[in-house]
């Protein structure tokens, strides 16, 4: 049906990525290149001067987004593997990993881990919980934002504790949106203490976040090269809880407190679809003053014969239904931008009336005083305007509606973009525009497409006020005994983590919560496949002896000074680090230089693990975490609104987390 695309398709993102590179991302280049020679000058062996390079050019490829995150990954783990065929034009007697620790992440217990934690969050979402959580925050909170926003806040933080932080925001975007329909609050001042806080959410157990996840993997791995004497302890799932209960406390407190200052002023309400009130919110936040219109192209009008894609533009007006005797065409593989326009053809149009008003005249059509024949199709109870947000990983990053052939793919005619503050409307190229994280689309759709959409792991649905098919609430108790389960075994076995996660996992499945289909959809491959790509990064930079040398040089600059600023030394580089790079990344690299830190200062190294792995969460100054990607555009926030909110928050998050970290341990 598509076959189309393909004529039109350009060059592949790989090859827009390297034709778009900017002057800084080339002086970027050179400098690192330079670091890099120049590092290869003073370490001590060959191998550790290669190790440190590819660690210079995965950082590079990660900072500055030359090529996608898991593409780079992967690139970095083939170019490990090919190091033994050309170990001898390196100057090496051997490969810098040994071929059969190429794909452990693969096999990984943090990676099998992950997997189940998406698929037991799906598998919550599936049963309509998150429909009655937000019933139930309405009726404890009313509408009062200082009684709202630390009921959802609180609430996201403890889910986030047992699953993705990003997936526990997108479950409550729709949440939050019900919740702001319902109210009168604005979206933007519950998104990002709701984002915020699902971010803190993934300290709290050591399966809240990726780190964390992976961080008993990396502690055995570091233990396989250390001392006996200073082999280090695994943590248990709650070790970290002291520590989540505070950073959650700390967030909920910090926008009680100061978020009439740090959060945006915005005015807004959202989305629910009351027909007596869409317009109005529309018109309220994104300024379409856009309304419904049927009109008939007579046999006289020059619009005959030409396309939809011929005027939509040029005119600034958006068709979503036509209809040619009995052939109503409206919904996916209905209308697409090549739809002829014959002699009698009725035409659903959404436009602003100033607009639609130009269109008539101009091509002397006849406009009728209501919808006529698209009464039913169009009516309030089948169809509507709604908002979706792309989500961190869709497939659609980096392509356009053009691209995609979005209306006839996937049913939605898109009217506005919302971006960065600003809204661009319907003859300004939005279909031309390439898309990214966090865009915000205004869409016309039938109610049956949006819904398929709500499936659909590219897009979250903010809209959720429409008539839909029901989730399947009769789960709801086998959804919590998978759950349970699953949670029973990490406390009271031996079990391993990954096991007993997956243990609910297909739980999940058997039971009927979710179909085998779904599951699959709910896993972020492209999170598999970063973090499992990285890990063997990981095993070359501690063995080469790589993490060893560069914790020596630390310890020239901080190793005389207090114990506490060696550790909020960690601290602050991983905090940098996760503002440029992923916090997976970021854990796998800094955790074999943080052991061999701890170990320099006579210092507990599990302890100093532990810091890099919670210090990776500290993200809030710029919208670089996929969580805040995703709430921004939903919220309206622009990146000063990150920086204003999230300065503080870094702040607040690296003191209460050194506190914490040495009071309780």
């Amino acid at each position: 049906m598509l076959q189309s695309d393909e004529t039109v398709a350009g060059p592949s993102p790989f090859q827009l990525k390297l034709g778009a590179l900017n002057a800084r991302q080339i002086f970027a280049g050179i400098f690192f290149l330079g670091l890099a020679v120049y590092l290869a000058g003073i370490v001590p062996t060959l191998e550790i001067a290669w190790v440190t390079g590819i660690l210079l050019l995965t950082i590079y490829l990660f900072a500055f987004e030359i090529v996608e995150v898991d593409v780079a990954a992967i690139s970095i783990m083939v170019l490990l593997g090919l190091s033994g065929l050309l170990a001898p034009l390196m100057g090496l007697d051997h490969a810098l990993i040994h071929p059969e620790q190429l794909f452990d992440g693969f096999s990984s217990n943090a990676v099998m881990s992950i997997i189940a934690v998406m698929i037991i969050g799906a598998g919550l979402d599936k049963t309509g919980v998150m429909s009655q959580v937000a019933s139930l925050i309405l009726k404890v909170g009313g509408t009062t934002e200082s009684r709202i926003v630390p009921i959802i806040s609180s609430t996201v933080g403890l889910i986030s504790s047992f699953m993705q932080n990003v997936g526990a925001a997108a479950l409550f975007l729709p949440v939050v949106s019900r919740i702001s329909a319902r109210s009168g609050l604005s979206m933007s001042r519950l998104l990002m203490p709701m984002g915020f806080c699902a971010i803190l959410g993934g300290t709290m157990t050591m399966v809240g976040s990726s780190p964390l996840i992976l961080l008993n993997d990396l502690i055995l791995t570091s233990n396989k090269s250390l001392p006996t004497d200073h082999a280090m302890e695994t943590w248990s799932l709650f070790s970290v809880t002291p520590i989540g209960l505070a950073m959650i406390a700390t967030g909920v407190t910090y926008f009680i407190v100061a978020g009439r200052f740090v959060l945006p002023p915005i005015a807004t309400t959202s989305g629910g679809l009351n027909p007596t009130s869409t317009m109005q919110y529309f018109q309220d936040v994104y300024g379409l003053d856009y309304e419904l219109f049927e009109v008939t192209v007579p046999s006289n009008s020059e619009l005959v014969g030409k396309t939809l894609d011929d005027v939509e533009t040029s005119d600034r007006i958006r068709v979503i239904a036509s209809s040619a005797g009995n052939d109503v065409r409206i919904g996916p593989g209905g209308l697409s931008r090549d739809t002829g326009i014959t002699a009698g053809t009725a035409l659903g149009i959404l436009a602003s009336p100033s607009n639609l008003l130009a269109f008539v005249e101009k091509y002397k059509l006849e406009l009728k005083t209501h919808i006529d024949e698209f009464a039913e199709s169009l009516s309030a109870s089948r169809s509507g305007i709604a908002e979706v947000v792309i989500r961190p990983g869709s497939s659609l990053i980096g392509k356009t509606a053009r691209d995609v052939w979005m209306r006839k793919a996937y049913g939605i005619a898109m009217v506005a973009l919302h971006r960065d503050g600003e809204t661009l409307r319907e003859g300004e190229g939005i279909r031309d525009i390439p898309l990214k994280t966090g865009d915000t689309l205004v869409v016309h759709t039938t109610w049956d497409a949006l819904y398929r959409l709500s499936k659909n792991p590219d897009f979250v649905v903010i809209t959720t006020e429409y008539p839909h098919e029901e989730l399947r609430p009769q789960k709801v108790a086998w959804a919590a005994f998978s759950f349970v389960a699953a949670l029973s075994l990490i406390l009271f076995t031996h079990v391993t983590l990954s096991v007993a996660l997956l243990t609910g996992a297909i739980g999940m499945v058997l039971t009927g919560v979710l179909k085998m289909e779904e599951a699959y959809r709910a896993v972020s491959w492209k999170t598999v496949f970063l973090l499992a790509s990285l890990i063997p990064l990981g095993h070359a930079v501690h063995d080469s002896g790589t993490a060893r040398w560069i914790a020596e040089q630390i310890l020239l600059i901080v190793g005389h000074m207090p114990g506490w600023v060696i550790q909020a030394s960690v601290a602050l580089l991983a905090t940098f680090f996760t503002l440029v790079m992923s916090n997976v990344g970021a854990t796998v690299l800094l955790v074999p230089l943080a052991v061999n830190i701890a170990i320099g200062v006579g210092a507990d190294p599990a302890l100093y693990a532990l810091t890099v792995a919670l210090a990776t969460s500290n993200s809030f100054l710029i919208p670089t975490h996929q969580v805040n990607a995703l709430i921004m555009g939903p919220g309206g926030y622009r990146v000063p609104d990150f920086l204003r909110a999230g300065s503080i928050m870094t702040l607040l998050f690296l003191v209460v987390l050194l506190v914490m970290l040495n009071v309780f341990y």
